[in-house]
């Protein structure tokens, strides 16, 4: 309900929206998918761009193509955001070289898919290092300079799978809903004591047809369509801009969410329905 209202409110034009002249944005997992596609979004905006990704040249090209869409400042970093000592070493770096960031926007994450007991611990380790553990660090990282002066954005890339845990998706339905819960809890503070100025947003897409994804393809576009990099990256700016504390897309993920409201075989009837099993064996099963 809390989210239909949300939602209501923000198709008037009279509502407050952000606007990114002068602000500084970080994007993890710039050199590809979302990150890349949201960059060139803010690149024409104002902004000035920090990006940090372990793809080197991924990471030059996407800081050439900002350019050209007339970013005036853009900052390029190597940065292994599944390493702690990284993550802050080259938060140090930043705020010398760049300065304070004012908008956070956390992107870099893997997928593995594989079944849970096909998954070595190592590999959930990694899962969350990299899909949660990244973000608590630069959170850590940066959240103090925007508490300092009440000013400051918050933007988590969740999933669609941190609501509802699927199939093929242990590890990462479980760092995305970490994220959720830590964002959440982040929010609260906030708050509760007084920052009303700082904002967060907590992404939450079905399948976005990046890396991750690797061919997935939806038995039901009409409801649950894989969306194309350069759209989500509209929807996520647009979303900041808006200042939206959640976007949920598909809309039928909300109607996914109802599952922990049924029996257990109904819910997984549900699922079985939009044959998101079948799509995952074809696009990770092992033949």
């Amino acid at each position: 309900i809390y989210l239909l209202i949300e939602n209501f409110f923000c198709i008037f034009p009279l509502c407050k929206k952000k606007s990114f002249a002068g602000e500084i944005v970080l994007i993890t997992g710039s050199a590809n998918g979302i990150g890349k596609q949201v960059a060139l979004k803010l690149a024409p905006l104002g902004v000035t761009l920090v990006l940090w990704d372990i793809d080197d040249e991924g990471n030059k090209e996407t800081s050439r193509l900002a350019q050209q869409k007339g970013a005036g400042r853009v900052f390029v970093y190597h940065c292994d955001c599944s390493n702690r000592q990284d993550v802050y070493e080259q938060a140090d770096k930043v705020r010398k070289e760049v300065g304070d960031v004012t908008i956070l926007i956390n992107n870099a994450g893997i997928l593995t898919g594989k079944k849970f007991c096909d998954l070595a611990d190592e590999d959930f380790e990694k899962t969350f290092r990299i899909n949660f553990f990244s973000q608590v660090w630069t959170c850590k990282a940066f959240l103090p300079a925007m508490v300092a002066c009440n000013r400051g954005h918050l933007v988590s890339t969740a999933s669609g799978g941190g609501l509802i845990g699927s199939y093929r998706m242990s590890d990462y339905a479980a760092s995305k809903s970490a994220i959720i819960g830590m964002m959440e809890a982040i929010n609260s503070e906030l708050y509760h004591g007084g920052k009303h100025g700082i904002k967060t947003t907590i992404i939450c897409p079905y399948v976005i047809s990046t890396r991750l994804s690797r061919g997935f393809k939806s038995a039901k576009p009409c409801l649950f369509p894989v969306y194309d990099p350069e759209y989500a990256a509209s929807r996520i700016v647009d979303a900041i801009k808006k200042q939206k504390f959640y976007l949920i897309m598909p809309p039928a993920v909300y109607a996914l969410g109802l599952k922990i409201f049924l029996p257990r075989k109904v819910a997984l009837f549900l699922e079985s329905s939009i044959k998101f099993p079948e799509s995952m064996e074809e696009a990770f099963g092992q033949k």
